[in-house]
């Protein structure tokens, strides 16, 4: 089937791939992609004039390389030169992170750095399609990258490592959602993928609350058995940082878990009850407004209520309505048969899986959201044109002016909020025309 002419493509894809024609929308999409491109600009260069002492997070993280250089322990705040925050990372890291901290370079030039690794993120994450990206897909992964939930704001501001898993989150997926035939004898596709699943394992490792994202591995387009081999792959390269921090570093390893578990007194704590947007910190605010805040088993049951419903479910119905029903077989049966049949609709479902796992997660600082835009930027560029409109203007631009209005959704859920909206504009898009989705993914 033959894609969709490049002016089309610049403004979305459409139902009829026949025609060459530019669609009557054109104007209208290219203004408000040039529009929310210059808020984005403008937002990032406007906080780089602000008489505020930005890179905190890059500071405790090299203070830390340091500290452990020095012999003394990282995860005791007083070892840490120039700040009082804690440092959250496995042992293991404090020797991966050795040359990025070396001779003060990234601690006083992180910003450029991080601008940098922000738009080759955007360059280096996969298309659905199987055919090769347009300028306007490139570019508007870009835009996403740098701008959707004002995630890489808060990363340029706190100087936080995400941007570093950022890259690697942005090789896993374009390692895992090649294109290529779903066959048991695609043996070349299946060793990237493996290693794929083995990077993002290893992303996850990082912060250990996002290991859910890894069972959105099974919705591939691949057999059963293949599917297991990449979450076992990926569950083995998130222990093995663990497991290695355990047998080498078995002090700073028990100090660790004292840092994360908040039994360090007088300092900085790093465990789940610390201001996040999350929905476990909405579902604490909401019972706190009830007076049941106090209640642990309360909150998280209505933390798990609001993840079912605002996330989980609705894709789970979605899903059910995509596949059908069919004879006596048993639904993993339909589903594996239907992804294989549908190797775009599945890769589709699986960033759609990864993005609300990874939504879900009980602690999700400020600067997660640029992970997250990550997934929502592979999903972005297939919208048709109202879709396209309506996710620049909920994930980018009202994010964004609420940050040059001074109103960046700090102590707020604000974020969270235009990411579950977003979410349901991506699945909107998934219910709404699932024979156009068949057409461009079905086999021949």
């Amino acid at each position: 089937m033959s894609d969709v002419s490049g002016a089309a493509r610049w403004f979305g894809p459409s139902a009829d791939l026949g025609a060459p024609r530019a669609p009557p929308h054109a104007t209208w999409l290219a203004c408000l992609i040039a529009l929310v491109a210059l808020l984005v600009l403008g937002n990032l260069a406007n906080d780089t004039t602000l008489d505020v002492k930005y890179g905190w997070d890059v500071r405790v993280n090299c203070a830390a390389v340091d500290a452990h250089v020095d012999g003394l322990d990282p995860y005791f705040v007083r070892n840490l030169k120039g700040t009082r925050l804690s440092y959250p990372y496995l042992p293991v890291t404090l020797d991966a992170f050795r040359p990025l901290c070396a001779r003060g370079f990234l601690v006083g030039h992180y910003r450029s750095v991080y601008l940098v690794l922000a738009v080759l993120c955007g360059l280096l994450l996969p298309g659905l399609r199987g055919t090769r990206a347009s300028p306007r897909d490139v570019a508007l992964r870009v835009l996403c990258a740098l701008g959707a939930f004002v995630g890489f704001e808060w990363v340029a501001a706190s100087g936080n490592f995400a941007v570093l898993s950022g890259m690697l989150t942005a090789v896993a997926l374009a390692l895992l959602l090649r294109p290529g035939a779903p066959d048991v004898r695609d043996d070349q596709g299946f060793v990237a993928r493996l290693a794929g699943a083995a990077l993002l394992g290893l992303v996850m490792s990082f912060k250990l609350v996002f290991c859910p994202v890894l069972a959105a591995l099974y919705f591939l387009p691949l057999p059963r058995r293949r599917k297991f081999i990449l979450i076992a792959v990926a569950g083995f390269s998130f222990a093995l940082p663990i497991l290695i921090s355990m047998l080498f570093y078995p002090d700073l390893f028990s100090s660790w878990l004292l840092a994360i578990k908040g039994q360090i007194p007088n300092q900085h704590s790093v465990y789940l009850e610390e201001t996040n947007p999350s929905l476990l910190l909405l579902a604490r605010s909401v019972m706190d407004k009830v007076g049941l805040a106090d209640s642990q088993p309360v909150v998280f049951a209505t933390y798990g209520l609001a993840a079912l419903a605002l996330l989980l479910a609705p894709f789970a119905v979605s899903l059910l309505r995509a596949i059908g029903k069919a004879g006596d077989e048993s639904f993993l049966t339909r589903l594996d048969r239907w992804l294989m049949d549908h190797p775009h609709a599945a890769m589709r479902v699986t960033v759609l899986a990864m993005y609300a796992f990874y939504l879900c997660s009980p602690r999700l600082k400020e600067y997660a959201f640029f992970e997250l835009a990550l997934y929502a930027a592979v999903l972005i560029v297939d919208l048709p044109a109202a879709m396209l409109a309506a996710m620049l203007t909920v994930a980018i631009a009202i994010p964004t002016l609420a940050s040059i209005t001074g109103n960046a959704f700090v102590d707020s859920f604000g974020q969270i909020a235009v990411a579950i909206l977003c979410f349901w504009i991506l699945l909107l898009d998934f219910c709404a025309v699932p024979k156009r989705l068949a057409q461009e993914g079905s086999r021949p």
